[in-house]
């Protein structure tokens, strides 16, 4: 009896353990006219806000590990990728979009295909269509914007709904866990 005892209520603190950590969904979408193949170096826009340096220190230490590991080196003179973050505290409504796997576009722009111009036309009007999506049910996002330096356009973006709380002594670890998330799916890899 004692056994079974102990086994529920173990079985009952691993299950309460579990709920309580956090899992951060992770959302996309990109720009169709990124050139991926194209970027090899990566830079932050400054941080306008020092004061609050010790979170975006965390972030974009995260995302230099995570684009490090991808093949992408860091230049901060004339990166060819600009980095931007936000982190939002409050309830947003943001606007995302319904696209296909960006896997599978990635794929099939860097096969060697000969195709016309009128079936390029239509197989890009098939696969490349922006579907508004608004996300709402949220109590505050990480959004992590990937910039194409040259022309200005954001090209990427990632998000996942996060509610930090700052007073936490592990709210590095929980922001470190969120951009990793959101980094994840950002699967470009590069040849330096």
């Amino acid at each position: 009896m004692k056994n079974r005892i102990f086994s529920f209520a173990l079985l009952v603190a691993l299950s309460m353990a579990c709920m309580s950590q956090k899992d951060y969904v992770a959302e996309f979408d990109f720009n169709y006219s990124g050139n991926f193949k194209r970027y090899k170096t990566f830079g932050f826009v400054n941080n306008p806000f020092p004061e609050s340096s010790a979170y975006y220190q965390t972030i974009e230490k995260t995302i230099s590990n995570r684009l490090g590991s991808q093949g992408f080196r860091e230049n901060s003179e004339k990166p060819d990728l600009l980095i931007n973050y936000k982190i939002f505290t409050d309830t947003v409504k943001y606007r995302g979009y319904d696209q296909p796997n960006f896997d599978y576009w990635l794929q099939r722009r860097s096969e060697y295909v000969e195709l016309t111009e009128e079936e390029e036309r239509e197989q890009r009007e098939k696969d490349e269509n922006y579907n508004r999506v608004k996300f709402t049910d949220n109590s505050g996002m990480l959004v992590i914007y990937v910039i194409d330096n040259k022309r200005g356009n954001t090209i990427w973006q990632g998000y996942t709904a996060a509610s930090f709380d700052f007073m936490s002594p592990e709210v590095n670890t929980e922001i470190t866990k969120a951009t990793y998330r959101v980094m994840d799916q950002f699967k470009v890899l590069t040849r330096n």
